[in-house]
Parts: structure tokens; C-alpha cells; sequence
């Protein structure tokens, strides 16, 4: 994996972790609310799987998110 690259899934991952503490919403209700196992949370947050574009999406629906806000400060 390209350095940037790495970079950037670590960005995503801090991203999805603000957010989703700022809805007060633990891992668990989040992959719950996503219909993805808990771990596929965690590895987002962890930057250390890419996820899919589809699964960013429905997690942006799952906090209320429009998926450019979700990129905004990034």
C-alpha cells in the first residue's frame, strides 16, 4: 500500500470515530444500525481495511450524514 494511501484510510477512520462519538453511538450500535459485524467498524476506525463506497454511505445515513460532510475536513 502506497504511503498516502495509508494515510488517507487513517484519516477516514479518525473521520467515522469524531462523528460517531459525537452521536454517542459505541461501535456496536453503529455496525448494528449499518447491518456490518462490529469489526468492520473497528477496522475502519483502526484505518486499516478499505472500505466500500456503499459502506460509507450507509454509514453516513446511520449517523444523518450527508457523505460530503462526512469528507468535508478531510
Amino acid at each position: 500500500m502506497r504511503d498516502l494511501d495509508f494515510i488517507r484510510l487513517q484519516n477516514i477512520g479518525r473521520r467515522l470515530q469524531e462523528l460517531r462519538l459525537q452521536k454517542n453511538l459505541t461501535q456496536k450500535e453503529l455496525a448494528f444500525l449499518v447491518d456490518v459485524e462490529i469489526s468492520q467498524i473497528t477496522r475502519i476506525e483502526r484505518g486499516i481495511i478499505n472500505t466500500s463506497i456503499l459502506n460509507l454511505m450507509r454509514i453516513a445515513d446511520a449517523l444523518e450524514i450527508s457523505l460530503s460532510d462526512f469528507f468535508k475536513d478531510l
